[in-house]
């Protein structure tokens, strides 16, 4: 069961690293190899505290689930939820996408 959950956070990271600028991606797919474990975990955490705290300028809600993403590579009961909330946030976004392209071409 836990495979199935890494294949699916596995899936959806890779569209969305497809999706960003080379010099990202490049830093996404280094931070996702297993050796880069002693860097993930402390980002991830300081992630989610910057999250946190958002209300503070510089910081940001952007944060938190940057974090969660990162601390999932490495905290096996977080890989189904953060699976299945990239999953409904990809739908949603292609959802929104589809809405304001109808309303536009109205």
């Amino acid at each position: 069961m836990i495979d199935l959950h890494h294949r699916r956070l596995e899936r959806r990271v890779d569209r969305i690293e497809g999706k960003l600028p080379d010099a990202m991606a490049r830093a996404l797919r280094w931070l996702r190899e297993p050796q880069a474990t002693w860097v993930r975990i402390p980002a991830g955490i300081l992630l989610v505290l910057g999250g946190l705290f958002s209300f503070l300028p510089v910081l940001g809600i952007w944060m938190l689930p940057l974090g969660i993403v990162l601390l999932a590579y490495d905290v096996p009961f977080l890989k189904a939820p953060t699976g299945r909330a990239l999953v409904w946030g990809e739908r949603r976004l292609k959802e929104w996408k589809r809405r304001r392209r109808a309303a536009s071409s109205s």
